[in-house]
């Protein structure tokens, strides 16, 4: 059997379309695979995340060997159904996954306690909801399918509604995940409305640390929780989401969500600056080669919401320019420049880790490893209220953070602009053929 190691990455407001919401949408039979045969655990083997983390990295490989004979003790296939007694070690797919859209059918018996861990993390929470059960204190009331180790406060923690079915009858969950973004509907209702899933493993604990908790991992393994009493799981289908799809899917309507369209895919037209730098060239703004300079909004704007989708050839290289003034370098003499970046060019492997995509150019370090390689078209979105950035890709939290606390700068160097609460909005060119598209922004 193929183990795949457990891993820990450190590193991580839109609607889901309502098609991918829907109840009554299933998974397309030409496009999802199940990943359980109903025949045998072929595909899935036996871990402990919360024992496994514990151990060194060197005696992960022996430690996961060891779990496999309790695994198949415990796990048992009937007539179609992944049976656990309530015991053991939890069944893990072979296949790490990313954005995915997931179905499956569960029973359960009193006093269980189970769970769906996405991406190696805890996890789609599945418990019993009676008072009997006896954990009402913790909120059990409210019923199963939420995102149970998230922050309490934040969305996802609790679920919308209650919809658990009494004991002795399947309920069905669809789960779709997007970068750390998580829609769950439950038994036709929905419980998850597009919420960050936080990352259990890397949760910082220091209140004023200048980021938050490191993401979700951009891939992972699933897990299939067995706690305290029998779990019978059957029809686990999957259908992996590409990038074009995920990002319809993560920028929804920009109308219904306020936003308005800065840029009309024809030309340059409400754009001051470095325009002869730059080109429109199937529907996107483009950089010329060899070219570069700021390219910026004839508006000015305080606090904005700005998305958009970008491509990077590659070794491409090119700035959001946040409050920029007019005139000056947009890193120093505007609020910030934004990076953006081809992360995975061997020429960029040594830089500043805030020199990398979704930095504010050499004041805070973005995560790294969300972004798609470079040819393919990414999905952005970019908070500035305040002094405060927050930078989403591909719907990942990268970013975010406070500039005015900011006190360590690359190369020692200042930044003159930093406190600014106006500006314009645009892209600071260096040279790379970078392209973006449907760019709309909304004032806070």
């Amino acid at each position: 059997m193929n183990f795949t190691p457990f891993k820990t990455i450190t590193t991580g407001n839109v609607c889901l379309a309502v098609a991918l919401m829907s109840a009554g949408a299933g998974l397309q039979a030409e496009d999802a695979q199940p990943i359980f045969n109903g025949k045998d655990l072929s595909g899935w083997y036996g871990l402990n995340p919360h024992n496994l983390v514990k151990v060194a990295e060197d005696k992960k490989k022996e430690a996961i060997a060891s779990y496999q004979k309790e695994f198949k003790d415990h796990w048992t296939v009937d007539q179609g159904e992944l049976v656990n007694d309530g015991h053991g070690p939890y069944a893990t797919t072979d296949k790490e996954y990313g954005d995915i859209e997931l179905e499956l059918d569960y029973k359960t018996v009193a006093k269980a306690d189970s769970g769906i861990y996405l991406r190696g993390a805890p996890q789609v929470q599945i418990w019993d909801t009676t008072e009997e059960g006896g954990k009402w204190k913790i909120k059990a009331n409210l019923g199963s399918g939420s995102l149970f180790n998230n922050s309490d406060g934040a969305p996802g923690k609790l679920p919308l509604v209650h919809a658990d079915k009494p004991f002795g009858e399947w309920n069905h969950f669809k789960i779709t995940q997007i970068g750390a973004r998580t829609t769950v509907v439950y038994n036709g209702k929905l419980v998850v409305d597009n919420a960050i899933m936080e990352n259990y493993w890397d949760k910082v604990k220091k209140k004023d640390a200048p980021q938050p908790t490191p993401p979700l991992p951009a891939k992972g393994v699933i897990h299939l929780q067995t706690h305290g009493g029998e779990i019978r799981w059957k029809n686990i289908n999957l259908r992996e989401i590409g990038g074009e799809e995920a990002n319809k899917t993560l920028r929804g309507s920009d109308a219904e969500q306020g936003f308005v369209s800065i840029f009309n895919g024809k030309d340059l037209t409400g754009w001051r600056g470095a325009v002869e730098d730059y080109e429109v060239k199937e529907g996107a703004v483009m950089c010329k080669a060899g070219k570069g300079g700021v390219l910026f909004t004839a508006d000015e704007y305080e606090d904005f919401v700005v998305r958009m989708e970008y491509k990077v050839p590659a070794g491409g290289n090119n700035g959001l320019a946040i409050r920029y003034p007019g005139e000056g370098r947009a890193a120093y003499d505007g609020m910030c420049e934004l990076q953006v970046l081809d992360n995975d060019a061997e020429k960029y492997k040594t830089l500043d880790k805030r020199q990398f995509h979704g930095s504010a150019y050499a004041m805070a370090a973005a995560h790294r490893g969300y972004t798609r390689p470079a040819g393919e078209w990414n999905y952005q979105e970019v908070t500035v209220k305040g002094s405060t950035i927050k930078v989403e890709v591909n719907g990942t939290v990268i970013l975010n953070t406070d500039l005015s606390k900011v006190t360590e700068f690359m190369k020692d160097t200042a930044h003159p602009g930093k406190d600014r609460k106006r500006g314009h909005f645009g892209f600071a060119g260096h040279n790379d053929p970078v392209m973006f598209r449907n760019i709309a922004i909304k004032r806070l």
